[in-house]
């Protein structure tokens, strides 16, 4: 996870590189990355079936290998199709399997609740984990060498750890929980989920989070950050410090999760997310500003994953986890695209991200509202 996240960076960094070389646009970019966040839409119920039947060693093994071959075919793209093959194709399913819920399902199939949500902060806090070594890294690469060669490392990384994962990885897994599963069918677990006014909340609020996380930090903080003034390096350093924070943010989440009120904690999430993007607004060329929006942000950035999953444990069933995280995490991803989209588009017309921050206010503060209408179950508490 790692990898296949800080993978996923290359897009914001070389952004403003590809618009002298290879003379791609913002609009253009952006669109790529929003149309692999539909192919991880498209893949992330699957998976989640997946991970359910068979367990996480094809998915994270085979996953790494995809993004391997997405990336070594953008590190050598000059045309605009051909990066679209790779990263919005190939890449994107890879990074469809390499995905939270994948992880997070496969712990809540092991752990009860009281213990679930720290494991899956801990777990899932791969996503963040490597980025502020690795997006440094490739940052570091990009400015003294070229962004081909800091594309090809990336790859290549994830190809030894593709490796790694397919022998590390036992093939037992959920073979049992895939027995129990078969016995039900697809549409049966479908009907239940869409019918279920507890998933629809989870569904939507992740939405919104995708729009503000995946969508417009993931995508367009790190140009942002240049058109502010700062250098590549010094922005991708102050992205590093938000993911280095993020995983204290996921870890305190997931213990906080199996303590506290949990539709108040996730809503509390949401709502200081809004607060952080109002402090991104004052930064001009402050860079003390954007580490302090760094820091805060980190905190309330991907913490939302171990509290989605323990409220869709508890309150749907870990007999339809799989799919239904799947189906959120896709959520998650179109919102995500969105974000991207509009970010590149909303920047060519005013050549500035403003009106981006203010629509990640408002939905922000939405997705908080949401997870409020939620209730805890007394029973839950009580056995945490």
């Amino acid at each position: 996870m790692s990898l296949a996240f800080s993978s996923r960076q290359i897009l914001g960094l070389a952004m403003p590189v590809w618009e002298v070389d290879p003379g791609w646009s913002r609009s253009f970019v952006s669109s790529g990355g929003a149309l692999a966040l539909v192919t991880m839409a498209v893949v992330s119920p699957f998976a989640g079936n997946l991970i359910d039947r068979h367990g996480p060693r094809l998915l994270l093994s085979g996953g790494c290998f995809l993004i391997f071959s997405g990336l070594m075919i953008v590190a050598m793209a000059d045309s605009r199709w051909v990066f679209l093959a790779g990263f919005s194709g190939l890449a994107a399913i890879g990074f469809g399997a390499i995905a939270t819920h994948v992880v997070a399902t496969a712990i809540a199939l092991r752990f009860p609740d009281g213990h679930r949500g720290l494991a899956t902060g801990i777990g899932t806090a791969g996503a963040t984990a490597g980025q502020f070594v690795i997006v440094p890294l490739a940052a570091f690469l990009l400015q003294t060498t070229d962004w081909r060669l800091a594309t090809a490392a990336l790859a290549t990384a994830c190809a030894a750890v593709g490796l790694l994962a397919f022998i590390g990885l036992g093939r037992g897994g959920a073979r049992a929980r895939a027995e129990g599963q078969r016995a039900e069918a697809l549409g049966s677990r479908l009907r239940f989920l869409l019918r279920n006014p507890v998933f629809h909340v989870l569904f939507w609020s992740f939405l919104l989070c995708g729009f503000t996380t995946s969508g417009v930090i993931e995508t367009h903080f790190l140009p942002y950050a240049v058109a502010c003034g700062f250098p590549p390096l010094p922005g991708a350093t102050a992205y590093g410090v938000l993911s280095g924070v993020n995983l204290v943010g996921m870890i305190l989440s997931g213990w906080l999760t199996d303590r506290v009120n949990r539709p108040l904690l996730l809503g509390g999430i949401y709502i200081a997310r809004a607060c952080c993007f109002v402090l991104l607004m004052q930064v001009a060329d402050s860079y003390p500003t954007l580490i302090l929006f760094a820091v805060l942000f980190g905190l309330f950035d991907y913490s939302t994953i171990p509290v989605t999953a323990s409220l869709a444990a508890s309150h749907l069933g870990v007999r339809v986890m799989g799919l239904a995280m799947g189906l959120i995490s896709a959520g998650h991803a179109v919102g995500g695209a969105a974000g991207a989209f509009l970010g590149g588009w909303l920047f060519d017309q005013f050549a500035r991200y403003d009106w981006v921050w203010i629509a990640a206010v408002g939905l922000a503060g939405l997705a908080g509202l949401l997870a409020l209408t939620l209730r805890e179950r007394a029973s839950v508490r009580a056995a945490g």
